[in-house]
């Protein structure tokens, strides 16, 4: 199994290493009105400052200009970036005919290409359920010129990397409230990869979803580029300008390990987790920190383990399985 999973995942490699960079410019101002060119205080500060007051940091505005044409549903980012295309936000919406009570969003893996799940949401479609499918940023339409892959998305850069799954999570928080405004009684989260950790942050963040499921766990972003199969080209890419414990501290804010306690305190809803026994991008021990982190905080959840890897998990017949887990379990708790 793991030879197919080191086989899969250097099927067409176009990996960049790109140099390191601190990328302050990417979370504002100093925190605190310091005055001061240290990067590592700079980001030991702002992880305080985000920790204190997540909700801030992922807080989702109202949007005035959501756009649905041909089911494609655009608005403008309520965080914008320095790339111009990364700052109109794209969603494939797949409205049930005739249920208009439950709805899920839908967030795809690191790379995904276009039309990626979208067979998903006419699975969902099936049992009833309608879905809203969002682009990540830095990916499809909203991807730079200078890029081949969504590099900005988890990169060599301690501040855009920060900035990237923030607009991610405020991104997703925008598509929920799209569906809620649209009369939808019930809205779930499905998201796989990094999908699964923007999923978390949203779902721990925004009592307006009502149910979860997180395909692919892993507690701290840090760890999985610095074991994943996948994010070798980013951990060769900060080389030996931060240490592992340094880049789990200033990379805490986009970790769901530290968001345990603050789930734990919020209403019960439906979640499951799930992962992979032979995960080399997602390594089986981070995700099984996490299960033990949702038990220690006694929260109460689904977990589904299954035999396969990150990679073959989108092959059959993993994928059937893998499919049927996400959609019965949402189609159960948001009906």
């Amino acid at each position: 199994m793991h030879n197919r999973e080191r086989h899969f995942a250097m099927l067409n490699d176009n990996r960049v290493v790109r140099e390191f960079e601190w990328g302050t410019e990417f979370v504002g101002e100093n925190p605190n009105g310091e005055n001061y060119d240290e990067p590592r205080q700079i980001f030991r500060d702002y992880t305080k400052q985000v920790l204190a007051n997540s909700d801030e940091f992922f807080f989702s505005p109202i949007i005035n200009d959501y756009d649905l044409s041909d089911q494609t549903l655009t608005w403008t980012s309520a965080i914008e970036t320095t790339s111009i295309e990364n700052n109109t936000a794209y969603a494939q919406f797949f409205p049930h005919a005739e249920n208009k009570k439950s709805a899920v969003v839908v967030l795809p893996h690191w790379n995904a290409k276009a039309g990626t799940y979208f067979d998903l949401c006419k699975v969902f479609n099936r049992v009833g359920v309608s879905a809203l499918r969002l682009t990540l940023p830095y990916h499809e339409e909203r991807m730079p010129p200078e890029l081949e892959r969504a590099d900005y998305l988890v990169a060599p850069n301690v501040g855009r990397t920060l900035q990237s799954l923030r607009q991610s999570v405020v991104d997703t928080r925008s598509a929920v409230a799209w569906l809620k405004l649209q009369g939808y009684e019930k809205v779930g989260v499905v998201g796989t990869s990094i999908g699964s950790c923007v999923g978390f942050f949203a779902f721990a963040h925004d009592l307006t979803i009502d149910a979860g499921v997180f395909n692919h766990v892993s507690g701290y972003v840090a760890d999985v580029v610095w074991q994943g199969l996948s994010t070798y080209h980013v951990k060769q890419g900060i080389g030996d300008n931060v240490t592992l414990d340094e880049l789990r501290e200033f990379w805490l804010p986009i970790s769901p390990m530290v968001y345990m306690e603050k789930l734990s305190k919020m209403p019960p809803r439906p979640q499951r987790y799930i992962y992979t026994l032979y995960d080399l991008t997602f390594p089986v021990d981070l995700s099984r920190d996490m299960m033990k982190s949702l038990r220690e905080h006694k929260i109460k959840h689904s977990v589904v383990k299954i035999p396969c890897g990150h990679y073959t998990l989108g092959e059959k017949p993993w994928v059937y399985l893998d499919g049927w887990k996400i959609v019965s379990f949402l189609r159960k708790h948001l009906r």
